[in-house]
């Protein structure tokens, strides 16, 4: 059922980039070193803390996301119903 058809070929970055270094994992690992543990799973989420996800997102980046597409597309939609469904004029 569907498939990958073999038309092209899901690349995956490669495991070593990640490093926890620089990271809130970095503190982790040191914490769980120092009672003789460690955790071989920290590389993977290492990629959260780095690139465009180590930005944090702000309330005002969220509020105003489309914003500007947004009151494109309302201004078109007004302009678009003043022209074909004017107005009455006159009573209630």
């Amino acid at each position: 059922m569907g498939g990958d058809h073999g038309h092209s070929k899901l690349s995956m970055p490669d495991w070593r980039q990640w490093k926890t270094q620089g990271t809130p994992l970095e503190f982790t690992q040191q914490r769980l070193a120092a009672r003789g543990l460690k955790d071989p799973w920290a590389r993977n989420e290492a990629w959260r803390y780095s690139g465009g996800f180590a930005r944090a997102v702000t309330l005002s980046e969220v509020l105003l996301r489309g914003f500007k597409w947004g009151f494109a597309a309302f201004t078109v939609a007004l302009a678009i119903e003043y022209t074909m469904f004017p107005p009455k004029k006159g009573g209630h």
